[in-house]
């Protein structure tokens, strides 16, 4: 993996959405009708907020991903918070991503997510990126199997090292996860993955009670959260991004995990940058 001199990038391959965030006293059950108490229009997407995660813990970063007609005032927002967005490819014909996120009271969550132009990341962009030893590249799975598995080649082939974020789970990229230097899992992933990857390549965040990477724990302060949909997002791109600057592992999991945290004391995993606010009217 990269080592000291802060040369690196992080590199995110992965979706764009437009999330529609609604507050809930209690997420409804099956058949159920709720009102909402407020709610608000954010950038998200796996891929769009572990890159801002990264760029805000210092990291050189870049994305690849794509987004639809409607996605230029998230681009503006990306760039406004220090993420390099050239190898985002624009679909007129297609929506940006979208995800639905109900928030209880109590910050926990549930999400739907619609794939949009997220369905459209094209794999020669990724075949063509020119990546380094010193790059981190980061992969979730809310874009297609070929592009994650393009991702990781090309992550291969150049030296970077990859961290995949293997959420929402898949059954078919078995072999990307063999290949990646650090598995990023919450605890039921971590059940999911079985023993298919090796313990010190495994990090299991553990919600309240911080995060392990083999031999190494990291745990938060106390907090009360307000939401804790961006809290996964934020610890993989500051997690890749101390990876980048040369951390231990130690030093990198604790500054993933006060990044998480943090993340659970604010509405969304991400706030607009550009053009104002997002709330619904």
């Amino acid at each position: 993996m990269t080592g000291a001199g802060g040369a690196g990038r992080v590199v995110v391959v992965g979706s764009l959405n437009l999330d529609t965030v609604l507050e809930v006293e209690r997420i409804p059950s099956p058949g159920e009708t709720v009102p909402s108490r407020g709610g608000a229009f954010m950038p998200g997407g796996k891929g769009g907020n572990q890159a801002a995660a990264a760029a805000a813990a210092g990291a050189s970063t870049r994305i690849v991903a794509a987004v639809g007609a409607d996605g230029e005032r998230y681009l503006r927002h990306l760039a406004a918070a220090g993420v390099d967005t050239s190898a985002v490819t624009r679909l007129p014909d297609s929506p940006t991503g979208a995800a639905t996120v109900i928030v209880d009271a109590a910050g926990e969550n549930v999400i739907v997510v619609t794939e949009g132009a997220n369905g459209r990341v094209p794999s020669a962009r990724v075949a063509a990126e020119e990546w380094t030893a010193a790059d981190v590249v980061l992969v979730q799975f809310e874009i297609p199997a070929e592009v994650v598995r393009a991702a990781a080649k090309r992550a291969r082939a150049t030296g970077a090292t990859l961290v995949v974020n293997p959420s929402p789970w898949r059954d078919d990229l078995s072999d990307v996860l063999a290949q990646a230097h650090v598995v990023i899992v919450n605890e039921h992933e971590r059940r999911q993955l079985g023993e298919d990857v090796a313990d010190d390549r495994v990090c299991t965040t553990l919600g309240g009670e911080g995060a392990r990477w083999g031999s190494h724990t990291a745990t938060p302060q106390p907090i009360t959260p307000i939401d804790t949909a961006g809290a996964g997002d934020a610890f993989a791109g500051t997690l890749a991004a101390a990876l980048v600057r040369g951390l231990n592992r130690g030093e990198a999991l604790q500054h993933a995990v006060d990044a998480a945290t943090a993340a659970c004391l604010r509405r969304g995993a991400q706030q607009w940058r550009a053009d104002g606010g997002g709330a619904l009217r």
